[in-house]
């Protein structure tokens, strides 16, 4: 009897996250995530599935972050029937979340066929619609932690991860034609959440099992063991060293998780005085539905402040409109801007960008992980020159990371987790991290004592056999969708923007037009000649 799985996503990479899982009577996926980072990778989304939507019978959910969640609505698009199952927090906050990428998708579109009609161009469409992330929701069925879920020859649990509302790290039996009849277990990790995270238990997972398949974000990273004082004591100090410098603060926060902790922290700290008591702009309208859904689950949430409400405060102001978040702008100094996307590749929070980074005084405060092609990550490098939207900006304003609200667990953590969950009878796989994490955490494994042989990477379509007696490369396609080579790094494209930005500055820098005018005929000539 073979049972293979196929790493679509998330083997390389950080995102994309899709495991398509085949036994000679069914075909079913952990996960089917949106590709983020550089236009390269993000192409990956408008490409066809490596699998047929339509053969495959259900899907099992980690959580609800787009680059495990995001092509879900995709898959019902081309013809997926089955179910979607996953936790009751995760089901709540893809209600929010799964329509706001819809209109990602759909607004995107309609500028970019704009632009195409004028250039002459072929119009494209969106990834999917409203209406397919409606059919998508209706999908959805819910499961409680730890408890078993069958599935006809598989049977699934889902333990939880720690690492947002509803995370989970699921378990699957698989039946096999063994004569001793057991069951082939594997574990799929999805995202881990770090030890003592606000709202959340530490994660766990069961032991003894013959495959795990195990994410690597923060391979090769460690953070300091903070308690929720220091934390908050770390925000603090960001937040007075900017407000007392004249300035007013920036932070791209996720909408899920990151922008209610720190709410939570903010209240906190307005409460006891450690920091003015400045307006804070929440800039994002699915951050704000989605602090909705951490309201209805507060009873679930660990370690919240005990104020009354914790994501809510006199001083916190929820943007909803264009109107009222273009009004932000008046702001100066002496705010504070919560505003998404997290890595600063679209969304509210390119504006005020542009409205900031050439100040000063003002700080931009990156406080989750930057995927490598985003602007959160050339900013994180230290470029003195960006563009937005078209526009050349340039970089005056501080440029602060604050990783202690990761939702990440560290690399000892990572390994720490791996050790509870031993023994590991066959294989662990690595997956969701870049190239050198992948090798820092296969590094350590191997240093904790597993079998160097049994520690994996793979690559992006790579199709293995897993079986009691072992991991058999089934295929790896000369054919992939994409390079990679490309994975994981700036493409072409960051380069070109780049190049833009060091052709205008060599322009302005000489003296005179016909000085210009001898570059610019020295470039066509390179053009000429390629």
């Amino acid at each position: 009897m073979s049972i293979q799985i196929q790493f679509c996503g998330a083997a390389g990479t950080v995102t994309g996250s899709c495991f398509w899982i085949s036994t000679p009577t069914q075909q079913f996926l952990i996960d089917c995530g949106m590709f983020q980072g550089s236009k390269s990778v993000k192409e990956l989304n408008y490409g066809d599935f490596p699998f047929h939507p339509e053969n495959i019978d259900f899907v099992l959910l980690t959580h609800a972050h787009i680059d495990h969640s995001g092509l879900l609505p995709k898959l019902t698009k081309h013809g997926f029937k089955g179910v979607i199952h996953t936790t009751s927090g995760t089901r709540d906050l893809l209600s929010y979340m799964l329509p706001d990428s819809a209109h990602i998708q759909e607004t995107e579109v309609e500028r970019l066929n704009a632009r195409n009609r004028r250039r002459g161009k072929v119009v494209v469409e969106p990834i999917y619609t409203a209406d397919d992330v409606e059919s998508c929701l209706e999908k959805i069925e819910t499961v409680p932690y730890e408890g078993w879920l069958e599935l006809g020859g598989v049977r699934a649990r889902f333990w939880n991860a720690g690492h947002i509302l509803g995370s989970a790290s699921i378990e699957v039996e698989i039946d096999t034609d063994d004569a001793d009849g057991n069951s082939l277990r594997l574990l799929f990790s999805g995202d881990i959440g770090p030890e003592h995270k606000a709202f959340h238990p530490d994660p766990t997972a069961p032991s003894g099992i013959d495959y795990l398949i195990c994410e690597a974000t923060y391979g090769g990273r460690k953070r300091d063991n903070l308690d929720t004082a220091q934390r908050r004591s770390l925000l603090a100090n960001e937040i007075n060293a900017c407000l007392g410098g004249g300035g007013s603060l920036v932070i791209p926060s996720f909408a899920v998780e990151r922008t209610q902790e720190l709410l939570d922290d903010l209240a906190h700290l307005i409460h006891g005085k450690d920091i003015p008591n400045a307006p804070v702009f929440i800039d994002s309208p699915l951050a704000i539905r989605v602090t909705s859904v951490f309201a209805q689950h507060a009873d679930k949430l660990e370690d919240v402040s005990s104020h009354s409400d914790p994501f809510d405060h006199p001083s916190f102001h929820f943007t909803e409109t264009v109107e009222e978040s273009k009004s932000i702008a008046r702001f100066s100094h002496g705010a504070i801007i919560l505003a998404a996307s997290g890595m600063c590749d679209a969304g509210r929070i390119r504006h005020h960008l542009k409205n900031h980074l050439w100040r000063p005084q003002s700080t931009i405060l990156l406080v989750g992980y930057q995927v490598e092609g985003t602007l959160g990550r050339l900013l994180q490098r230290g470029v003195k020159k960006v563009k937005i939207q078209g526009e050349d900006i340039a970089v005056k304003a501080s440029i602060r990371t604050l990783d202690t609200y990761s939702g990440h667990a560290d690399e000892d953590e990572l390994i720490d987790w791996v050790s509870d969950r031993l023994p590991i009878r066959q294989a662990a796989l690595l997956i969701h991290g870049g190239t050198e994490a992948l090798a820092a955490m296969r590094d350590r494994l191997v240093a904790t004592g597993l079998d160097t042989n049994a520690v994996i990477i793979p690559k992006l379509d790579d199709r293995f056999e897993v079986a009691s007696d072992g991991l058999h490369l089934v295929s790896r396609s000369t054919a992939r969708r994409l390079d990679p080579k490309v994975i994981d790094k700036p493409d072409w494209h960051n380069d070109f923007a780049q190049l833009s930005l060091d052709i205008r500055d060599a322009l302005d820098a000489v003296a005179t037009d016909k000085q210009r005018a001898v570059i610019l005929r020295r470039l066509k000539r390179v053009l000429k000649d390629e």
